[in-house]
């Protein structure tokens, strides 16, 4: 079972490649206004990546409740 540290520690990754930061340091209360990469592409992409990261599936209803990295994080968390 991942905790939600260990699932911080494996999107980091996944955020820095997508919004083409080496720097960014991934925190649960990030969100999309705080990067200006992080537009409405590149979540999708990040969404795409997580999926892929995780081998998860998520629905479109979680999908549009997340409003930062943290409710990401829970959501993936009660998948796994």
């Amino acid at each position: 079972m991942q905790t939600k540290d260990s699932i911080l520690e494996k999107l980091q990754p996944v955020f820095r490649r997508v919004l083409n930061d080496k720097e960014l340091v991934l925190t649960e209360e990030m969100s999309a206004d705080q990067h200006k990469r992080w537009d409405s592409m590149s979540h999708i992409t990040l969404i795409v990546e997580a999926e892929l990261a995780f081998n998860i599936r998520f629905k479109n209803k979680e999908i549009a409740s997340l409003s930062n990295v943290g409710d990401l994080v829970n959501v993936i968390e009660k998948k796994l």
